[in-house]
């Protein structure tokens, strides 16, 4: 209860007043997944779930999709991220 008062008399504001912070890594991600060679890996990653998923038996997967894909988004965004981190 003393920590509590202590906060209010110090002028920090409550929880409710306190903005709500926003992750610079996932504004930039969901940027990036918008540039167009990111919408042909995502593209290739979904046709292939779409076929792994329509086999009932296969030994397939999409791994090498999947990584294709993270690693074009995450190339666009080590561009960019460390020019909005102060």
């Amino acid at each position: 209860m003393v920590f509590d008062e202590k906060r209010i008399m110090n002028g920090e504001p409550d929880e409710e007043e306190e903005e709500e912070m926003v992750d610079p890594l996932e504004t930039l991600r969901q940027k990036c997944e918008e540039t167009e060679h990111c919408i042909h890996t995502r593209e290739r990653l979904e046709l292939c779930e779409t076929r792994v998923g329509s086999r009932s038996q296969t030994e397939e997967d999409c791994t090498e999709e999947l990584f294709d894909f993270l690693h074009a988004r995450d190339h666009c965004v080590s561009h960019k991220l460390f020019h909005s981190v102060k």
